[in-house]
């Protein structure tokens, strides 16, 4: 005769087993942790929420997962200080992992890393409804923005300056600090477009990489841009209370708000859902999420929240209604293999990209 154990206690038991292998991965000796815990990117954060919100929902069994919106950078630096319960089993990034970071995380025991893309995004350049109307170009945002542009004295007061055929009006733009994936991909997809439209930029990258990335990447800090830490709220409060301000942020923000604020065109293309997904828009990036697989086996909920993440990044799914692009279906099922086959990053496979 089979004995039949009740569910709650299978569920008790296996929570139990989860905590306590958690205890036996944490280095550091801290306390076991019974939900999942996510850090990182402030574009991906409403996201995240949103897929925490509904997985809280459907699994009752679970605590609901903790998600801190710290920045990308910041929020990889405390995801790679080492595996157990007082370090986070997750990141959300709106760029890719560096070399960098993938060695520091390697070096502190985090060794085995999953990573996802969960979608796409745009660095949305806006203004005020019915404000500042700006046709911009990787060439003249960099123009305006760079601290040195083409290694020469920034000196240029208004887009006028940068443009003729833009307006008289002071160069003030609202944007995310240095510790951001948004900043990041502002540099690689926009500053450095433009600072390589000079040849001799190129030819500098070949033979000088460390000052090439301060010519082409460095930006003024007279004011001109406004550094508003890692709320992109703030920012489109920013703009909208002055028309002739510019503010940068993940597309997500712009759409949320177009009762308030407008995108600018990029090259002549509006940062839209289509065009962001056809990447017709310069400033289009995927976004990602990288998991410690140590912790699959010891958290308990956070297989069930990767699995949350694949149910909701569909073009109809509840991610897209508020934001986010979704990736292409052979996309999405490559990155549904990922989490249902737990499969782990190497070096290679992120220097190759």
């Amino acid at each position: 005769m089979s004995l039949r154990i009740p569910a709650i206690a299978r569920t008790g038991a296996a929570l139990a087993l989860a905590a306590l292998a958690l205890s036996a991965c944490d280095s550091g000796g801290g306390a076991s942790r019974n939900s999942v815990h996510a850090v990182g990117s402030s574009t991906v954060y409403p996201f995240a929420k949103l897929v925490a919100e509904n997985f809280a929902r459907s699994n009752t069994d679970f605590r609901s997962p903790l998600i801190e919106s710290t920045g990308t950078g910041n929020g990889i630096q405390l995801f790679c200080k080492g595996l157990g319960a007082n370090t986070p089993d997750m990141v959300n990034a709106s760029r890719r992992m560096k070399d960098s970071e993938f060695d520091n995380c390697a070096a502190n025991k985090v060794d085995e890393i999953m990573e996802l893309q969960v979608g796409l995004d745009g660095i949305a350049f806006a203004s005020a409804k019915g404000g500042i109307m700006l046709n911009l170009s990787p060439k003249t945002v960099y123009e305006a923005l760079a601290a040195s542009p083409y290694g020469k004295e920034q000196t240029a007061k208004t887009w006028k300056d940068v443009d003729p055929a833009l307006p008289a009006d002071p160069i003030l733009v609202y944007g995310p600090p240095s510790t951001s994936g948004t900043r990041d991909a502002l540099k690689e997809l926009i500053l450095e477009a433009g600072c390589k439209s000079d040849p001799a930029m190129k030819a500098l990258k070949d033979s000088d990489e460390n000052k090439y990335k301060q010519v082409c990447t460095e930006v003024r800090d007279d004011g001109a841009y406004v550094d508003q830490g890692e709320q992109d709220n703030l920012i489109v409060q920013k703009i909208e209370s002055n028309p002739r301000a510019v503010g940068i942020f993940g597309y997500s923000y712009l759409e949320e708000n177009l009762d308030k604020v407008q995108g600018l065109p990029m090259n002549g293309v509006q940062p839209t859902y289509e065009n962001i997904a056809s990447f017709a828009y310069p400033g289009a990036r995927p976004l990602y999420v990288y998991v410690k697989k140590a912790h699959m086996r010891a958290i308990p909920g956070l297989g069930a929240y990767l699995d949350e993440w694949v149910k909701s990044w569909d073009k109809d799914g509840p991610l897209a209604k508020i934001g986010m692009v979704a990736m292409t279906p052979e996309a999405m099922q490559a990155n549904a293999a990922k989490v249902r086959e737990q499969t782990v990053l190497t070096r290679e496979e992120l220097a190759a990209k």
